[in-house]
């Protein structure tokens, strides 16, 4: 898995989704500047949501319509649980003050409403935000283990919330948990540009998966 991938904006689409994105990312980095446990348990609140949101309509779609789902909704669903998990485990390390909790609530409203309408008028853009948000996580998330590997940030044993998750040793870190938390949004982006990917040919998912496996062999 490529750490450091980066879907360059193709279409309008993708410029409103990455435009959209790099002011989120602004607001982020003006708001919490290195805080990278707090800001974690910020951006995972809406990190959250709309792996919830799209499995959602895509199961209304497939009990309205009557038609297979293609393996999308347990795959959305299971990325709205894990960054559900990456929340949990941040909110033992980081301890968010009440204001970072009143920011959580207000934050995660706002978005619900955005994601969900963005959702309904293009699921391209919307599968493609989540894309560049999730490349955006991967950069935040290297900059932490930056700060952890200079000693500006103290690595601390890693909570056993996260342990148990990622069946870690006892004996590890919060440099452990972060590499893994990595892995898991660098896979989220490749999922959410592979399907942005898709909706924008205008293929079906299992014809898409067909040709990658024509392409492999």
């Amino acid at each position: 898995m490529k750490l450091d991938s980066h879907h360059k904006p193709e279409n309008i689409s993708d410029r409103i989704a990455f435009g959209f994105t790099k002011f989120l990312r602004f607001v982020a980095d003006t708001f919490f500047k290195k805080k990278y446990g707090h800001r974690a348990v910020v951006l995972e609140t809406v990190a959250a949501v709309p792996g919830m949101i799209a499995g959602m309509l895509t199961h209304l779609k497939s009990i309205r319509k009557i038609e297979d789902d293609k393996g999308w909704i347990k795959t959305l669903l299971d990325e709205a649980e894990n960054e559900r998990m990456h929340l949990m485990i941040f909110v033992n390390i980081a301890k968010p003050t009440s204001m970072e909790r009143v920011i959580i609530l207000i934050a995660q409203f706002i978005f619900i409403l955005m994601y969900l309408f963005i959702y309904i008028i293009s699921k391209r853009t919307a599968h493609r935000i989540v894309g560049y948000f999730e490349e955006e996580a991967v950069y935040s998330y290297t900059e932490f283990l930056d700060e952890l590997d200079s000693g500006e940030m103290k690595n601390e044993p890693a909570p056993k919330i996260a342990i148990d998750y990622y069946n870690l040793p006892l004996h590890a870190t919060l440099r452990d948990v972060v590499v893994r938390v990595r892995e898991d949004e660098a896979g989220h982006r490749d999922v959410n540009h592979s399907y942005a990917n898709i909706l924008n040919n205008k293929l079906d998912p299992n014809e898409e998966q067909q040709t990658n496996l024509k392409k492999s062999n």
